[in-house]
């Protein structure tokens, strides 16, 4: 069995031996040799999962966060000492997955690198028909001639309301097959991720995700 890569971008040294002490007995760890070149770093590592912090030295997590998108789809969980919902916002529009805010229980942690690690494992075998667009395993949805390529999250709330083609999928449903237990998270991230969502898809003329207000989602 293949042990997962977790890619840790992190300055903080009693942090960074904390996290590696706890994950390393599930995960092999790397951390950021060359603050300078942490894109490179990832890039030769081929990570499973990355987390990132946002106070970084040279450049933030949000601007290695927008890099690493460029050309890598690998889930980005952002650990701040900021609860600021803005910069929560900001870290899930520039590309990241999920926020944890410090100080922050291990546990919890590990129950959402474990959840996000699954869901990318369930979420990459099929392909799924809408008309004239396509949605396949490695999370690009093509049509007319165009396509777009999806963050993990994307490609999973995607994934799960094609599954659902034609049926309402209430916010609870989509929480916990996303996240595994929506306490884990705040109802807004999933507000978040959906509105990046649609604005990704909709720049290739994929209208089809609709919002039952008080309900949940829909694709027609």
């Amino acid at each position: 069995m293949t042990v997962s890569k977790i890619f840790i971008v992190e300055d903080d040294q009693t942090i960074l031996d904390l996290l590696t002490d706890h994950l390393s007995q599930s995960y092999t760890i790397y951390r950021v040799q060359n603050f300078r070149a942490i894109k490179q770093e990832i890039d030769e590592v081929r990570p499973d999962l990355i987390l990132m912090d946002i106070t970084l030295p040279y450049f933030n997590g949000f601007y290695w966060t927008t890099e690493i998108r460029k050309t890598q789809t690998v889930p980005i969980i952002f650990i701040s000492s900021s609860d600021d919902e803005m910069d929560m916002v900001m870290a899930l529009n520039m590309g990241g997955d999920d926020f944890i805010s410090k100080p922050f229980s291990l546990t919890v942690l590990e129950a959402k690198l474990s959840a996000f690690l699954r869901r990318v494992q369930q979420f990459s075998t099929d392909t799924y028909q809408l008309e004239e667009f396509s949605l396949n395993h490695e999370g690009i949805l093509s049509g007319k001639g165009q396509s777009v390529n999806l963050s993990p999250t994307e490609n999973k709330i995607l994934t799960i309301l094609f599954a659902s083609l034609g049926q309402v999928v209430p916010k609870e449903t989509l929480l916990k097959k996303l996240w595994e237990h929506e306490d884990f998270i705040d109802q807004n991230t999933l507000s978040v991720n959906m509105t990046r969502l649609r604005k990704k898809v909709t720049s290739i003329g994929f209208n089809h995700i609709h919002t039952v207000r008080g309900v949940g989602y829909l694709l027609q």
